[in-house]
């Protein structure tokens, strides 16, 4: 279900839906398409209404290009004839087939049939005859999902290039953070049906509107408290928290990479001097390398609970040892206590 949604994508633009599986992005997708029928509502392209309370335009009248996760190629159609599919102008037609062909470097490729390409290249294939009628909004579906690990950053990084030539307004579906990040001059963030957060990609990331929001694009850590005279205890010292009622449970939320660990301090003795700054004491529970970053555990010394910090490079600490850590205020986020 899809309530109350409202997007407006400029030509040359790529917005991305981003959310989670069953949020609605894909409805959403199909409706503009006009594969799905909304309730009510209106939307327009270009300005020209294909839906509303007394229209209904049928998705080839709309202007409107799809690109899907599958690609959708026709196997028994070779890859000039697949680009080609839609174009009427024979003459114009073998011009656009070749231009897009070498803009998404398949130049010669057009005698070859789908099966004979891997999946990056029918990727490329399936966005060419995407953007050869030259749509007035491109939709796509998840359309890299279906790539290898290795190959999906540089198609991705291309494709952007090719849709950004052509001036085409874009609308992209995605469950994942890092590929709306990557692409997207805009990001509509979707939960539940609805568009919770809308904005760049840096403003959702620096200043999400809520809990579930900041831990959608990366590990969080939260530490919890109760706001007492718009100030919150906590490992790290007390917080300010206005706008919080008294008594009220708040979540101070703060990202792994922004969990310092204080190397210094550690051989200074038990407990960190005033001109120090504040502190947490914390013991090792757990460390492992991920290949770019180290993840270290600790069980707090404050209240037992568990913050997770990441390292650059190798760092593996032996459980139980204790280390002082030290926290980016700048880079906490406070919220209203979310309970399970």
């Amino acid at each position: 279900m899809v309530d109350d949604v409202s997007l407006s994508v400029a030509s040359g633009q790529v917005t991305c839906l981003l959310g989670p599986s069953g949020c609605g992005k894909s409805t959403t997708l199909r409706m503009i398409a006009g594969v799905e029928t909304p309730d009510t509502g209106r939307i327009l392209i270009d300005g020209d209404e294909v839906f509303g309370p007394s229209r209904n335009l049928p998705p080839e009248a709309r202007g409107v290009g799809l690109m899907f996760q599958d690609f959708a190629l026709f196997p028994h159609l070779t890859v000039a004839q697949n680009v080609a599919f839609g174009l009427s102008d024979r003459t114009a037609r073998r011009e656009r087939v070749e231009s897009l062909l070498s803009r998404v470097d398949l130049a010669g490729f057009g005698p070859k049939h789908p099966h004979e390409l891997s999946g990056g290249e029918q990727q490329r294939v399936a966005l060419a005859r995407a953007l050869a009628p030259r749509p007035r909004v491109l939709l796509m579906d998840e359309p890299f999902s279906g790539l290898d690990n290795r190959l999906r950053d540089g198609i991705r990084d291309a494709t952007l290039e090719v849709l950004k030539s052509e001036g085409t307004a874009v609308l992209l579906v995605t469950h994942e953070p890092d590929e709306a990040m990557r692409m997207a001059d805009e990001i509509a963030l979707m939960r539940d049906g609805r568009v919770v957060q809308r904005g760049a990609p840096y403003n959702l990331y620096n200043s999400p509107v809520d809990e579930a929001a900041a831990a959608f694009f990366s590990d969080v850590n939260v530490i919890r408290g109760t706001s007492r005279g718009a100030l919150t205890e906590t490992p790290f010292g007390a917080f300010l928290t206005p706008g919080h009622a008294d008594g009220a449970e708040v979540d101070i939320v703060i990202r792994p990479q922004h969990l310092k660990i204080d190397f210094d301090r550690a051989g200074r003795g038990p407990n960190p001097t005033p001109r120090d700054g504040t502190a947490a004491r914390g013991t090792v529970e757990r460390a492992r390398y991920l290949g770019r970053e180290s993840l270290v555990e600790f069980r707090m010394d404050f209240d037992r609970s568990i913050l997770t910090a990441s390292v650059p490079g190798v760092f593996l600490p032996k459980a139980g040892t204790p280390l002082w850590l030290m926290i980016r205020r700048d880079r906490c986020f406070v919220f209203p206590a979310v309970r399970p």
